[in-house]
């Protein structure tokens, strides 16, 4: 149960008590589903009690209950420093109003190269129609990005890995540059987590997480976060209640259920993407493996040096072959499902295509994104064994 000593104790012991107020639990191990619309209240004294701060204070359905809270200050805690966090129905959603609380027209925005598809689909559409410029920077950039801001940028975006190709960035120089012009940072955090990587410690202004992914840890419930630094705390709240943005107590419920979990499946998950990602570097149907615990991978040092850890999400890349043979790879597999989305406990195998506007993606050959979850790793070898003997046939 949550206590005074909960943010001196560490991750894993956080994990199982964080968000667990006894005036919300009342006695029971998990905070319980509070579902309402309607909050009613003694009389009108009361109601005019609450006043403009809702926060943590029972008002109307849509600025949540304690089971939102509950998960939302959990995810606060493992932020050191942080002011608070606001929790969407998707991860995209979080995305979304990050950039919405930090930008106006007029204004540009950096954003790494690397980036989610449907970020870079928001950018490209939503942020356009509101007369905001985005421009792209290669995620190997590092300091360098103090040569791309100019008088009208506001933000730099960063994801690190990014989600198909796997750079590594260097976040600590890139806040510095940023920081250096008063400029906020924004990171997708989903891929590591706090757990794995702490953006608050970074210097991070708004740290965003997919919780659909590692954080549910199921595949059953889409759901966004964003952490906030004290300075970005109001202008988020105020953009997430303005948009009407709000998340279900089920889905909150479910949520923090996988959160207790996420340091023992993340562990499973390192350990078996390590393995697997070894053997298919040692194949020769691929020329290269996108894992950043990998030295060959772009930014493996700013890996070791920054990262706790590594989950389950890569990709590699096929020593030739079309997208008929690398089809014929993936629909071979028994084991690894054929979906979107990642972090579950599942494995999962897609095409993955990059694209770029900075620069052109330096691939050979085409891709394989996989994520690896929590089966033996020995069977998932065996399984991918039996989808590059498919590619081979395939090939002829």
């Amino acid at each position: 149960m949550t206590d005074g000593n909960d943010a001196k104790r560490r991750l894993p012991t956080q994990l199982v008590g964080a968000g667990r107020r006894s005036e919300w639990t009342q006695g029971i191990v998990n905070v319980p589903v509070w579902r309402a619309s309607t909050i009613l209240y003694e009389d009108m004294a009361a109601m005019g009690a609450v006043g403009d701060d809702t926060h943590h204070r029972l008002y109307y359905g849509r600025r949540g209950t304690p089971t939102q809270w509950s998960l939302a200050d959990a995810l606060t805690q493992l932020e050191p420093g942080a002011a608070g966090t606001l929790l969407y129905p998707s991860g995209v959603a979080a995305v979304t109003m990050a950039l919405l609380s930090v930008l106006a027209p007029g204004d540009e925005l950096l954003m790494v190269d690397s980036t989610y598809g449907p970020t870079r689909a928001f950018c490209a559409r939503q942020l356009k129609t509101f007369g905001i410029t985005t421009r792209y920077y290669d995620p190997t950039i590092g300091a360098g990005i103090a040569e791309l801001i100019g008088e009208r940028t506001r933000a730099v975006f960063m994801e690190s890995p990014g989600s198909l190709t796997f750079e590594v960035q260097d976040v600590p120089a890139i806040v510095a540059a940023a920081k250096a012009r008063g400029l906020v940072t924004l990171l997708d955090n989903t891929w590591a987590t706090p757990l794995f990587f702490p953006a608050m410690a970074h210097g991070i202004d708004l740290t965003i997480l997919a919780c659909t992914k590692y954080v549910v840890g199921h595949s059953d419930v889409m759901l966004g976060s964003v952490t906030a630094a004290p300075d970005r705390w109001e202008n988020l709240r105020a953009t997430t209640y303005g948009f009407g943005q709000c998340v279900s107590p089920d889905d909150a419920y479910l949520g923090a259920r996988g959160l207790r979990t996420m340091d023992v499946r993340l562990a499973r998950h390192h350990d078996n993407g390590l393995k697997v990602a070894r053997w298919l570097a040692e194949q020769p149907e691929v020329t290269r493996v996108l894992h950043p615990a990998l030295p060959d991978c772009l930014g493996h040092e700013l890996w070791v040096r920054d990262f706790k850890g590594a989950s389950g999400l890569f990709a590699f890349e096929l020593d030739g072959g079309d997208e008929t043979e690398r089809a014929a790879l993936i629909d071979a597999l028994e084991l690894f499902g054929i979906g979107y989305s990642w972090g579950g406990f599942e494995s999962l195998a897609v095409p993955a295509d990059p694209v770029r506007t900075a620069a052109k993606w330096e691939g050979a050959g085409l891709l394989v994104r996989l994520h690896v979850g929590l089966e033996d790793a020995d069977d998932l070898i065996a399984d991918l064994a039996g989808g590059l003997a498919a590619f081979r046939t395939a090939r002829g």
